[in-house]
């Protein structure tokens, strides 16, 4: 029996991030999701809007058909 998963990119967040500290955040997500640790990628709200930063992702955890992923904000956009 297969498990369903995604690979992952790009850090797409719907606004459901939380801060845990200085620049530390956790997003869940529902379903198994793979994304590379300590590579750089690119962190946006939606997947067509642009990019908002760059992030690296320091842990991914997967429970209960959850993806819990804690990545680093190492660069933030300007909105202006």
């Amino acid at each position: 029996m297969g498990m369903p998963m995604e690979l992952q990119t790009v850090i797409v967040t719907k606004g459901n991030e939380q801060r845990i500290q200085g620049n530390t955040f956790v997003l869940k997500k529902d379903g198994y999701r793979l994304y590379p640790l300590d590579v750089p990628l690119e962190v946006r709200r939606t997947l067509q809007s642009e990019a908002s930063g760059i992030a690296v992702v320091k842990k991914l955890e997967w429970e209960d058909s959850r993806t819990t992923v804690t990545y680093e904000l190492v660069s933030l956009y300007s909105t202006n």
